[in-house]
């Protein structure tokens, strides 16, 4: 239960990160080095995140994956990408994986190559790498700080 809470942590500290932005802002790719990270971009590939490893392999939801495609396409925006459908549609990716929390920590996912234990590690540390990236897109979009 305690790594369920943890991710929950990182989701909602993810959302704030984005939850305010213009569309602009959003999507404004400011670290010269790394041309496709945007905060919209990191929210969108978390979704893809999310849909896979907890969902798709952990819960064996029916779900189409987000990563069709290489390189991983996760992380590229459309016109309709915008704070407000990323965020409804990282939510909605949350709802999905109550269907991991039905299984016990031990139990091999749905997928047979791995626990549920070691699927909810790896996807917060995923989120929590990612949070660091929104950390510094936000904090380079409009100066705001914190969790």
């Amino acid at each position: 239960m305690l790594a369920w809470q943890f991710l929950d942590f990182l989701r909602r500290t993810a959302v704030l990160k984005v939850d305010g932005l213009t569309r602009d802002q959003a999507a404004a790719a400011p670290i010269a080095t790394s041309p496709g990270l945007t905060a919209l971009g990191v929210l969108k590939h978390l979704v893809a995140v999310e849909r896979y490893w907890l969902c798709i392999a952990g819960a064996g939801l029916d779900l189409p994956s987000l990563w069709q495609g290489d390189p991983d396409p996760s992380w590229h925006l459309t016109a309709d990408d915008t704070p407000e459908s990323l965020i409804q549609a990282y939510r909605e990716e949350w709802e999905n994986a109550e269907a991991l929390k039905e299984r016990a920590p031990g139990d091999s996912a749905a997928d047979g190559g791995f626990t549920v234990r070691w699927i909810l590690a790896h996807v917060a540390q995923e989120t929590a790498r990612h949070v660091g990236h929104l950390d510094l897109l936000r904090e380079l979009a409009d100066g705001r700080t914190g969790e």
